[in-house]
């Protein structure tokens, strides 16, 4: 199943009664809607999988009540094997529509494989505008203690204070519990060689773009070809821009995954969409096993050498084009990796080697005094 909204998913059902729109959804794909000024609708994120050679998500449209007033229906094929589904974006809504969909009667969800597959900011240090990533952690940036930077201790480095402590760098003392989420690195690993079998799409303005960045030798990485990658997202409601919050929240990545995590992307939904499945692996409704976290990034989360960071948030990069196509080819993909090798591999799952990631032993990977 595919979701919308910022946030894309792609779900298989593996017998489906179409009267009743029952059974097992194999690959779903979860994405989030948005189209800037001067694009067309078909651009937008859920668009992209509609219309497409490979499958046809539009053969059954089932209205699931309490998805979102504006995507009040779960795309499918005509088997039901891949569904998509669009949240709405902001934490609220992917919470509310993933809830939604996990607790609803219309569909079994126990086999389905979650894909989130949306855009993204990107940092320039890890990876490029339309790159395809994939990430291991999740991590919630922006909840934590914050100070307007113009009144902030002289001493810190950043307004951001991670809860219940006294100043950025130490470990909170407080936690929500929804800080910090790892996905199945084994299952990543899968669907990135699958999506490295696809050729990105990449513009001239686009790369005319990006070669800003390789002025500064840590964002060399930046003023390169997209490719496909392996690092982390950050999420929060706050679409922000530039370097100090930049490095703020790659520290406080590293702080709260332990040092294990590496942020490369930024976006709104993740945490959120999370949660949910985490709730609904815990009722026995689906697999938290069988989530992957695919973003393209559309744009760049800093400045680059000269520029500010206000020109960075409003300018055009050249890159939303690329970034809501390579969804599609490399996500596209990941969906048929699974379909094909699902009796071989994916119907009994990919079985997650590290303990962090063993379904019986929740809450997962948070921060490590949960």
């Amino acid at each position: 199943m595919v979701l919308d909204a910022h946030a894309r998913m792609v779900a298989c059902l593996q017998g489906f009664i179409p009267t009743l729109f029952y059974g097992f959804i194999k690959a779903l794909i979860r994405t989030r809607f948005i189209t800037p000024p001067g694009t067309n609708r078909f651009d937008s994120e859920g668009d992209v999988w509609y219309g497409i050679p490979e499958f046809n998500l539009l053969a059954q449209n089932v209205t699931v009540p309490g998805l979102s007033p504006l995507f009040p229906d779960v795309h499918c094929t005509s088997d039901g094997t891949i569904c998509q589904l669009t949240t709405g974006e902001g934490e609220i809504n992917a919470a509310t529509t993933i809830t939604t969909l996990v607790h609803s009667s219309l569909f079994n969800l126990t086999q389905t494989y979650f894909m989130i597959a949306g855009i993204a900011g990107v940092n320039p240090k890890y990876a490029t505008s339309g790159a395809v990533t994939f990430a291991r952690y999740a991590v919630q940036v922006t909840l934590q203690y914050e100070f307007d930077a113009r009144e902030k201790p002289a001493s810190f480095s950043t307004g951001y204070v991670p809860q219940g402590s006294f100043a950025p760098g130490q470990y909170p003392a407080e936690l929500y519990g929804t800080e910090v989420f790892e996905v199945n690195n084994d299952l990543k690993k899968l669907a990135v060689a699958f999506a490295k079998q696809a050729k990105l799409n990449d513009t001239k303005a686009a790369e005319t773009y990006r070669l800003n960045y390789r002025t500064n030798p840590l964002f060399a990485v930046g003023a390169e070809a997209p490719s496909v990658v392996e690092c982390d997202t950050a999420t929060s409601d706050t679409y922000w821009s530039g370097v100090l919050l930049g490095e703020a929240f790659e520290n406080t990545t590293t702080l709260f995954t332990n040092g294990t995590g590496v942020y490369c992307t930024t976006q709104q939904e993740d945490n959120a969409t999370l949660e949910s499945l985490l709730r609904g692996t815990k009722a026995g409704l689906v697999d938290f096993s069988r989530i992957i976290i695919m973003r393209t990034a559309s744009d760049f989360d800093r400045e680059y050498p000269g520029q500010s960071a206000a020109d960075n948030l409003f300018g055009d990069p050249g890159a939303f084009l690329p970034s809501i196509l390579n969804l599609h080819l490399a996500g596209v993909k990941v969906i048929e990796g699974i379909i094909t090798g699902w009796d071989k591999t994916f119907a009994k799952g990919v079985k997650p080697s590290t303990l962090a990631q063993n379904p019986s032993s929740f809450p997962l990977h948070r921060p490590s005094s949960l």
